[in-house]
């Protein structure tokens, strides 16, 4: 399966889940997804979580 039908799998059960459970619950389903997502990268070993953090402050790497 590549990127454009995984993508379009996300955006489907997020749109069904907004049309469901109105935006609070669509928002909290993303957000959980995305957790998901990053515990997944982690286990398979594909995250590299001091990057993340820099990433989110706003720190750029020299390499």
């Amino acid at each position: 399966m590549n990127y454009t039908v995984f993508g379009i799998i996300i955006g489907a059960i997020l749109a069904f889940s907004a049309l469901l459970f109105d935006f609070w619950g669509f928002l909290l389903m993303a957000v959980f997804m995305l957790v998901g997502a990053l515990l997944g990268r982690a286990a398979d070993g594909k995250l590299d979580w001091r990057s993340l953090r820099d990433g989110l402050s706003g720190r750029r790497s020299s390499s």
